[in-house]
C-alpha cells in the first residue's frame, strides 16, 4: 500500500451530460485514503450500466467480479471492464467501502446508494478479498453533474434517491415509487440541488400520526387524573 497527495490522482472526467465519473490509478492515495499499487478506483454515476456476480473462490472465499458493461454506459466511460474483480464498493451506510467478498451483499449494497457508487477494481490476477472497511475517497463537487442539478427536484427522504428525469415529478402517476428502495411518492420532498437541502415536508406515514394521537390521548387522561409524568 502506498500513500501520496492529491496531486499524483490520475483524474478522468467524461463529457457526457448523463454521466460524472472520476477515474484514480491504484498506488494513488490520500491520507485517508489507501489503494494497493495497481488496482484502479472509479466513480460511476447511476445508472451503471453493467452487472457483477460472483467470481472463482480463491482460498475459500468468494470473489466479485464485473460480469458485464454496457456499451457506452455510465461503467464503461468509467473505465470498467468485463472481469475486473470488485475488491471494495461504496455502501448505504457511512461513508465507507465495504470490501467485496460476497455478491449477493454487494449486489445489495450497491442497489442502495443514491447517486454513485465508487469501486476499487483489480486487473490483475484474482486475489483473496478482505473483510475489512475503508474510508470513501474524496469526492472532487458535487455529486450531480451539471445536466442533473438543472431537472434535480425531488429527493427520497427515506434513501436520498434524487429525482432528476425530464419528466415532472407531479406528473408521475400516484403509484410511482422510488426506484431505489420503493417508497411511495409521498416519502418525496421537493430538493433545492444548488444547497443540496430538502425544501418541502414529506407527509407523515399514517402510522406514526395515528401513535402520535395516540400518545397525546394517553398524556391528557393522565394529567387530568393526576398521574405523574
Amino acid at each position: 500500500i502506498m500513500l501520496a497527495s492529491r496531486s499524483t490522482f490520475a483524474r478522468s472526467t467524461t463529457r457526457s451530460p448523463s454521466a460524472r465519473v472520476v477515474t484514480r490509478v491504484g498506488s494513488a492515495t490520500t491520507r485517508a485514503f489507501k489503494v494497493r499499487a495497481g488496482d484502479v478506483t472509479v466513480e460511476v454515476v447511476k445508472p451503471l450500466g453493467m452487472k457483477i456476480g460472483r467470481g472463482p473462490d480463491i482460498d475459500g472465499r468468494q470473489t466479485v467480479e464485473v460480469k458485464f458493461v454496457v456499451p457506452g454506459g455510465n461503467a464503461s466511460k468509467a473505465g470498467v471492464k468485463m472481469g475486473d474483480q470488485i475488491m471494495y464498493h461504496s455502501s448505504f451506510f457511512g461513508d465507507e467501502l465495504w470490501a467485496a467478498d460476497k455478491a449477493s451483499f454487494a449486489q445489495t449494497s450497491i442497489n442502495a446508494c443514491p447517486n454513485s457508487v465508487d469501486f476499487v477494481l483489480n486487473r490483475g490476477a484474482k486475489r483473496k478479498p478482505n473483510r475489512d472497511k475503508k474510508p470513501a475517497p474524496p469526492k472532487f463537487g458535487r455529486k450531480l453533474n451539471a445536466s442533473q442539478k438543472a431537472t434535480a427536484t425531488h429527493m427520497c427522504v427515506d434513501c436520498g434517491y434524487v429525482y432528476t428525469q425530464k419528466k415532472s415529478f407531479n406528473d408521475q402517476p400516484d403509484g410511482y415509487a422510488c426506484p431505489q428502495c420503493n417508497a411511495p411518492k409521498s416519502r418525496f420532498a421537493e430538493y433545492d440541488a444548488e444547497t443540496g437541502q430538502i425544501k418541502s415536508n414529506v407527509a407523515t406515514p399514517a402510522i406514526v400520526t395515528a401513535l402520535t394521537v395516540s400518545m397525546l390521548g394517553i398524556v391528557g387522561y393522565l394529567t387530568v387524573t393526576g398521574l405523574d409524568l
